[in-house]
């Protein structure tokens, strides 16, 4: 059973999953702010469909990988290249998963229910194969990455048919809150997924696996790390700019854009694994941190 537990958690990329079902959660209780209520057992049916979808996706993508995963020092261990599981059992894991996270969703909200299958199908049939052959993947991976925000803020409002509650809230709530949410993760996946893809190279190309810009660890690549990082200062203004965030998080957005440049400078400069991992890791921080500071100070419209 241990086994099993520990070969599921592998399939479904447990951590990334947890990292997802945060943002989506978050963004949940943002529009529940909005809407000036929240409904808790909701929460938890987003936690539910949201783990359940993204699992699938990630299940998806490690059958479709399975046998470039053996290739690789980080993958050869999942259980599919390892041989402890099977593609079918897998399968039908990854189909179960999607279809009740699915349905879930559904239940909640139909646009979060129809972006969580655009998701899935984006992330795991068009992102995984194209990881191969382009670097324009990380773009396209970018688009399944953001949906998250998109996915838990509309979760939070109440269905009226196929649409959204309009009647309690402004079209702005319903339109420019999500947008700007969906932007911002957009965005803070290219220096992340950058940075990955420059300590992982090694790696990556005994799999044929080509996502930094120029497929290669040189200097258009650290500048293109360094750029999306920059990006990031004009983005955490984005809520203030729109009405909906408050002083401290643009402070806070701001503080974290600024390192994230300053780290992405380093990385332009000494073009290292180890400066590569400076950015990675702010980046791990953050997105959770602006988060929870927005969840805090958000300014209903």
């Amino acid at each position: 059973m241990k086994t099993f537990i520990s070969d599921f958690n592998k399939l479904v990329k447990l951590r990334l999953t947890l990292t997802v079902v945060f943002s989506a959660s978050i963004s949940f209780l943002i529009g529940a702010n909005q809407q000036g209520e929240v409904m808790w057992f909701n929460w938890i049916l987003l936690t539910l469909g949201g783990f359940l979808v993204t699992g699938a996706a990630n299940g998806f993508n490690e059958i479709i990988e399975k046998d470039i995963d053996k290739l690789m020092t980080r993958t050869m261990d999942r259980p599919l290249p390892a041989g402890r599981m099977t593609t079918g059992q897998a399968l039908v894991l990854s189909v179960f998963m999607g279809i009740l996270g699915t349905l879930v969703l559904v239940q909640l909200n139909f646009i979060a229910g129809l972006l969580s299958v655009f998701s899935i199908f984006l992330y795991a049939f068009v992102y995984t194969p194209l990881k191969q052959k382009s670097p324009i993947a990380v773009f396209v991976g970018a688009i399944p990455g953001a949906l998250p925000p998109l996915i838990g803020y509309y979760a939070a409002f109440k269905s009226e048919g196929f649409g959204l509650a309009y009647a309690s809230v402004s079209e702005a709530a319903v339109v420019v809150t999500p947008l700007v949410l969906f932007a911002i993760q957009f965005l803070w996946q290219y220096p992340h997924f950058w940075a990955i893809a420059w300590v992982a190279d090694e790696d990556y190309k005994k799999a044929g696996i080509r996502l930094l810009p120029t497929t290669k660890k040189d200097s258009v690549s650290a500048a293109m790390i360094l750029i999306s990082a920059l990006l990031m200062i004009p983005a955490g203004f984005l809520p203030m700019y729109y009405g909906f965030g408050g002083l401290v998080f643009t402070i806070v957005s701001l503080l974290g854009g600024i390192a994230f440049t300053w780290y992405g400078y380093q990385h332009f400069v000494q073009r290292t694994d180890a400066s590569a991992k400076k950015v990675m890791y702010v980046s791990f921080l953050y997105l959770p941190l602006t988060q929870l500071v927005l969840l805090f100070d958000f300014n209903p419209f």
